[in-house]
């Protein structure tokens, strides 16, 4: 039951995530006849399957929902954004329901109550007119069928005395006599014995049912065994249109693997370089004592290497997946955050088959989550003031993702109010995070990118909604974790745009060798802006630091070497720079030498490596030497 369960949780959401979509679709294009198929396909199925477990509730809500839709295929009911809306509630609330079971492994205790409440917002028509049963076995079988037919009257449960075969009595029969019977199972009451220890003439069923018949009637065709008998009656709802043949998937080639195991042969493919690493520097010292074995075994790490990197690249596309499964429950919780503040507004989507890795993927819904109720907290202005400003009365928030080269980007994009520099400027004086002369040297780009400052907020209270005494800081901190980055361009009056540019694949790091003294060291790609070099001359003394002008442009100066402790090269008339990222502001740190870009498999930092500060990870390089990455932001911190 647990791998079911496991399978219905994935399962469910996709089609939670699906059903969701073309609903959304629909209310724009109410007359799109293929969404309304798939968004029908979805409902049904989820209904089949929540009656595997002990989801009666869900059920029944999704059997509303199914004939509503159904009677909207069916040419028989229009589907207005009434009905839109209140499919949407239903799918919004599976959600929540699903992630209890994920949770919890059961509904929560208001879920009947829910339920009704739904079944009754789904309409109040003949389609929502189901009776959620009052007990739990009525319940049970209502979902096992499927939710009740469109004639079931009566549900009933029929267990023979135990000794009635004895007495003459044929359970059989009895059932026969009843009237409008239209589904009946078969169970035992307790589990089957062995064969040899069997009583053939003992009676050990259990017989539920749902007839089309009166009550009454039920009742008088069972009388003679009236206290052997449970009977239920229901209220009546039409039937559902049939699923088409489109509803059965066709065989597919693949299948689910459990990200645990990717993680692992990605360690596996990162010991393998090792490994490769290793016999390099055998074949090296080989040379020196055997030179036909050094050719032999530079002859096998040459075709080791060939062969671990057609490994790392399928390692790397296997962990690929759309990114859309992993923003599902964003529309739900946008929609419920805009309700929450009367925003009216309207959220698209776009791109989420854009694929990446799936340890990024996962990582982004937090981040994303946080934008998007900023930005309908703080972006989407209310309709009255909208209008004032010559708006639509419903705001637009964009998700959309897209592949940029080897990176992915994903943007958040709002027509609201935008972020005023200005404000930004008061705000930042008024914290003491700057005096008012620096706030006024800043230009309107570096003036919005305070919002990335820690703590930093203009908002007069934190809000239950985007607030949480979580900032902008913690976002760019989250992305940079990925080996991404944080854009933003707003327009006073227009919108904000907010872009995220992550790596392709977490597989493998992209990083730029730099020469320290002695030592070299990694920097990842992500995080560098530039390289350049200078008269050292143009490195100056700024109060208690040192700067460097750079492109027009003042940036805090500091030395690698001295931030590592170590003694640098020895002085000369040019500096070279690494102009890197550190808290999101451009850093220029003093480096003695470039050397090449490389792909490699990082691995946290351990032993004494462990508890050094600003080690983001090591990794061994042909030489069979360590190169150590550096964690810029922890370094400078």
């Amino acid at each position: 039951m647990d791998e079911l369960l496991a399978q219905f949780l994935v399962e469910a959401r996709e089609l939670i995530a699906a059903a969701g979509e073309d609903l959304a679709q629909l209310d724009r294009a109410p007359g799109d006849a293929a969404r309304l198929d798939r968004a029908f396909r979805a409902i049904h199925t989820l209904k089949g399957s929540v009656a595997i477990f002990d989801m009666a509730p869900a059920g029944a809500a999704l059997h509303a929902a199914e004939d509503l839709l159904g009677a909207a295929r069916g040419g028989r009911r229009p589907l207005d954004g009434t009905a839109i809306a209140a499919i949407l509630d239903c799918v919004d609330q599976l959600d929540r329901w699903v992630d209890c079971m994920a949770r919890d492994g059961r509904l929560p205790p208001q879920a009947a109550a829910d339920a009704e409440r739904l079944v009754a917002l789904i309409g109040g028509s003949k389609a929502a007119a189901v009776a959620y049963p009052s007990s739990d076995w009525a319940a049970r079988l209502l979902a096992q069928v499927g939710g009740a037919p469109a004639s079931a009257r009566v549900a009933l449960r029929y267990r023979p005395d135990p000794d009635c075969f004895f007495r003459g009595d044929d359970p059989l029969a009895v059932l026969a006599a009843v009237p409008g019977l239209i589904s009946l199972t078969a169970a035992p009451v307790e589990p089957w014995p062995p064969l040899a220890e069997l009583q053939p003439f003992l009676c050990n069923l259990r017989f539920e049912g749902l007839s089309d018949a009166p009550a009454d009637a039920v009742r008088a065709a069972l009388r003679f065994v009236a206290d052997q008998v449970e009977i239920e009656e229901l209220g009546g709802a039409p039937a559902a249109a049939p699923v088409d043949a489109g509803a059965v998937p066709e065989a597919s080639r693949s299948f689910r693997v459990d990200v645990a195991l990717l993680a692992a042969l990605a360690n596996d493919v990162g010991e393998l370089i090792v490994v490769g690493n290793a016999l390099a520097h055998v074949a090296a010292e080989a040379d020196t004592l055997d030179r036909a074995l050094a050719a032999r075994l530079a002859a096998v790490r040459t075709t080791l290497d060939a062969s671990v990197a057609r490994l790392r690249a399928s390692v790397g596309a296997a962990r690929m997946t759309p990114i859309g499964p992993s923003l599902r429950r964003l529309p739900r919780l946008v929609r419920e955050a805009a309700s929450a503040l009367g925003r009216d507004l309207e959220l698209t989507m776009s791109g989420e088959g854009t694929e990446i890795d799936k340890g990024i993927a996962d990582a982004l819904f937090e981040p994303l989550l946080h934008l998007l109720r900023n930005a309908v907290d703080h972006g989407i202005e209310p309709a009255a003031v909208r209008l004032a400003a010559g708006k639509p009365a419903r705001g637009s928030l964009r998700l959309a993702a897209r592949r940029a080269g080897d990176s992915v980007v994903v943007e958040v994009a709002d027509d609201g109010a935008g972020i005023d520099p200005a404000a930004l400027r008061r705000a930042a004086v008024a914290r003491g995070l700057l005096d008012a002369e620096a706030a006024a040297r800043l230009d309107d780009q570096a003036a919005v990118e305070l919002i990335f400052a820690p703590g930093f907020s203009t908002a007069s209270a934190v809000s239950e909604i985007s607030g949480r005494g979580v900032g902008m800081d913690a976002v760019r901190a989250a992305i940079e974790r990925l080996g991404g980055r944080v854009e933003i361009a707003s327009s006073v009056g227009q919108g904000t745009v907010i872009r995220l540019r992550l790596p392709l694949t977490a597989v493998t790091t992209r990083v730029l060798t730099v020469q320290v003294g002695d030592d070299r060291y990694a920097v990842a790609v992500e995080s560098i802006v530039e390289t350049a070099s200078v008269a050292s001359e143009r490195i100056v003394n700024v109060g208690t630091g040192q700067a460097v002008v750079l492109r027009n442009r003042t940036l805090p100066y500091l030395s690698l070497a001295e931030l590592l402790g170590k003694r640098g090269g020895a002085a000369a008339a040019d500096t070279r720079l690494l102009v890197a990222r550190a808290g999101g502001e451009p850093v220029a740190f003093g480096v003695d030498g470039f050397g090449a870009q490389l792909d490699v498999m990082l691995r946290p930092p351990a032993g004494l490596l462990a508890a050094a500060p600003g080690i983001a990870g090591t990794s061994l390089l042909g030489d069979g030497s360590v190169l150590v990455a550096l964690d810029i932001d922890e370094l400078v911190g």
